[in-house]
């Protein structure tokens, strides 16, 4: 048996910090929040709508408070900056090869972009 101490490397809480990659992850993942507040929002949202037009205009009148629209104004830019980072790394995560050759990470990328814009025109249209 050996006296010997192992090396413990000091770990602050704010390790992430000193590092651009780990801060713009940390950024990234931190988009959550916003749209957790959304999700349960919409989840009282159609819960009201079930339970009666009472329920309804209750909903609408907190949905219409300021610092609601403000959460909600940050959880649409929260998740738009989520789907441009996970537009991005598409490209090089699963590369689309036609005749052998890759196609351009601009062209995947746009097209995503293209198929959001299409479902959303498709979604405003039917509502």
């Amino acid at each position: 048996m050996s006296n010997r101490k192992p090396y413990v490397r000091e770990m602050t809480r704010t390790w992430w910090k000193d590092h651009p990659f780990y801060r713009f992850y940390m950024v990234r993942e931190a988009t959550i929040l916003p749209l957790i507040f959304f999700t349960v929002c919409l989840t009282f949202g159609l819960g009201s709508l079930v339970k009666g037009p009472e329920a309804w205009a209750t909903w609408l009148s907190f949905m219409s408070n300021p610092v609601v629209v403000v959460l909600n104004i940050l959880a649409l830019a929260g998740s738009l900056f989520h789907a441009q980072t996970f537009f991005s790394m598409m490209p090089q995560v699963m590369p689309i090869k036609i005749k052998g050759k890759a196609l351009d990470k601009k062209i995947v990328v746009l097209a995503q972009w293209a198929a959001v814009a299409a479902i959303s025109l498709v979604v405003l249209v039917l509502v």
